[in-house]
């Protein structure tokens, strides 16, 4: 089975997310989605992120019902902070009868030189570049590497953060039950949510 990686802080996981991997999967990219919530993202300030088994719970509430697009915790019980190289030496261990795809941003295709053992992870993984507004695709190319048609998605997590800090309107930008849980939690009113959990 072909399987799409899609690797992030979900902080929080919002309706592009769920866009792009419905995406993937509807056109037989991949034939699942898997969504990798992040604990530590060595590229980003832990102090900015909502406890992870809150976002996984996010991300689940997301999922609720679907059966090709999936809440993984894979990362939780790794050494942190989490490089994909080993992550994917893991699940290329733990389910060898799957091939493995990263699901990437063209944002992110320009720091990829930059992540642990980039070359590794090109032998071990294809990579499935998705455009992103306001960066090309062709910043790093390799043979592994196949940039593919997708939906234009302009929603950021820290945008929607920014709007729950202000009290402001977010309701389209996440599912409604996330938006629930949001809610009723109070995560993301502090800009510094981690420390105080």
């Amino acid at each position: 089975m072909r399987i799409g990686l899609f690797f992030g802080s979900f902080n929080p996981v919002h309706s592009g997310h769920l866009i792009l991997a419905a995406h993937f999967t509807n056109e037989n990219i991949v034939d699942e989605c898997w969504f990798i919530i992040s604990p530590q993202n060595p590229f980003k300030e832990k102090k900015s992120l909502l406890n992870e088994q809150h976002r996984l719970n996010l991300v689940r509430a997301a999922l609720e019902g679907e059966t090709k697009i999936k809440a993984s915790n894979i990362e939780f019980s790794l050494p942190r902070p989490s490089y994909t190289v080993d992550t994917l030496l893991y699940l290329r261990e733990k389910y060898p009868q799957h091939e493995f795809y990263i699901l990437m941003g063209s944002d992110g295709l320009a720091n990829f030189p930059r992540w642990k053992n980039y070359e590794q992870i090109l032998e071990m993984a294809g990579i499935f570049v998705y455009p992103r507004p306001g960066h090309t695709a062709e910043t790093f190319t390799h043979k592994g590497i196949q940039v593919v048609e997708a939906p234009l998605i302009e929603i950021s997590s820290t945008r929607i953060r920014k709007l729950i800090r202000a009290h402001k309107n977010y309701r389209y930008l996440v599912p409604d039950l996330v938006k629930e849980i949001i809610d009723r939690e109070g995560y993301y009113l502090s800009s510094l949510e981690n420390e105080a959990q």
